[in-house]
């Protein structure tokens, strides 16, 4: 048998089973066990290469000790994780949901889950490509079979992480789609306009003046519901964002807001502003001014259901004849509205909250490229400008 040094390892010939063996035996240190690994090949010199890669990469943190941790069992662990650190409720359940769609034992221990009952060392990128597979063959949209495949990347990128597992087997996953319906609509200011009659029109005038709220200002529609009178400041002409009402498990709760950055202060166009001014006058003419700032714009002394908004939406886009109009698709048209007119990117990326102005143009890249086509710099209109004409 030929030994290196100290945690060189060894190469030597099996008589039994007419192999060379290369062995790397080391101690593991997090749970302080002796741990070893052999390969067997049909040369020496095959051997010392594969001890040679197996040193490499024990030295990297890369050579792990195999584990009867399941990729079901550590996606679970990875979701506790996720909520210790303060991810929203309605995030994680997100994050579960989608997941569920490649390990349905997320949601039901007895259901047929090739990947999810695989010890998470053993997965490679087949096993993956095998579970979106059965996703896209489930029928379910393009965008969500993308975000399925983006969810078990981001679970192998911790596995990695925490040098659990050598590489990630989701990341040489390729899935080629159609293209999908698109995440959000932008309305057209024709479009806007039809909507907000049909709003004056309706009975309720609190729904009418949370969707022009939202068309003016971009706030998520979670945002908007936990809004109370006390949080707009009329003289100031601003309004705060610090906390969202949404769904969880069914039921509304509050919760922090989407980002760090999702809290903040947002100027409020004067239109607008008259408007908030009235309907406060209005509540004044019944109420005291401690009791009208204990109210939620929308719902009074309790914010309405997440999905009531959802609904009025819906109905009143079909009478205003503009087909289907999900809630984002008015954040969205307020953020193409602004960057179409010329509000620097920054600002923009300010007012809706968004964690950095690259998520802002990520997603309005697109609308940016074309705005600049305008603006070229023409030499010989500034070199040589065309005389003016005479009066």
């Amino acid at each position: 048998m030929r030994r290196r040094g100290k945690g060189g390892g060894s190469v030597f010939y099996h008589e039994g089973k007419g192999k060379w063996v290369a062995q790397l035996t080391w101690v593991d240190p997090a749970t302080g066990r002796k741990v070893k690994r052999e390969k067997h090949c049909e040369t020496r010199k095959e051997a010392e290469r594969a001890l040679a890669d197996m040193v490499a990469a024990q030295a990297k943190g890369l050579l792990t000790d195999p584990s009867r941790l399941t990729t079901r069992d550590f996606a679970l662990e990875y979701l506790k994780r996720l909520e210790r650190e303060g991810l929203r409720p309605n995030s994680i359940r997100l994050a579960l949901d989608e997941l569920a769609h490649a390990l349905p034992s997320l949601k039901d221990p007895k259901a047929h889950d090739p990947l999810g009952r695989m010890r998470l060392q053993e997965v490679k990128p087949v096993h993956v490509r095998a579970a979106m597979d059965r996703v896209v063959e489930a029928g379910y949209a393009p965008r969500t079979v993308g975000r399925v495949l983006m969810r078990l990347k981001a679970l192998f990128r911790e596995a990695l992480r925490l040098e659990l597992v050598a590489r990630n087997p989701a990341e040489a996953v390729k899935v080629r789609l159609p293209k999908g319906e698109k995440a959000a609509r932008a309305l057209e200011p024709h479009e806007v306009a039809r909507l907000l009659e049909a709003a004056e029109a309706s009975r309720s005038k609190d729904m009418a003046l949370l969707l022009r709220l939202m068309l003016e200002t971009g706030l998520r529609r979670g945002e908007a519901l936990a809004l109370q009178w006390r949080d707009i400041d009329l003289e100031a002409g601003e309004l705060t964002v610090w906390r969202a009402w949404v769904k969880v498990a069914g039921r509304g709760a509050f919760s922090e807001p989407k980002t760090p950055t999702a809290k903040r202060k947002v100027p409020l166009p004067r239109g607008l502003l008259l408007r908030l001014k009235a309907r406060r006058e209005e509540l004044l003419e019944r109420l005291t001014p401690e009791e009208v700032d204990g109210l939620f714009l929308v719902g009074g002394v309790k914010p309405v259901d997440p999905d009531a908004f959802n609904h009025y939406l819906r109905r009143l886009a079909e009478r205003a004849g503009l087909g289907r109009v999900r809630v984002h698709d008015l954040r969205h048209t307020w953020a193409t509205l602004a960057l179409s007119r010329g509000v620097p990117l920054e600002v923009v990326s300010e007012r809706l909250g968004h964690a950095s102005p690259t998520i802002t143009l990520n997603v309005y890249r697109h609308l940016l490229e074309e705005e600049r086509r305008g603006w070229v710099l023409d030499l010989e209109e500034l070199l040589y400008p065309a005389p003016r004409a005479q009066a």
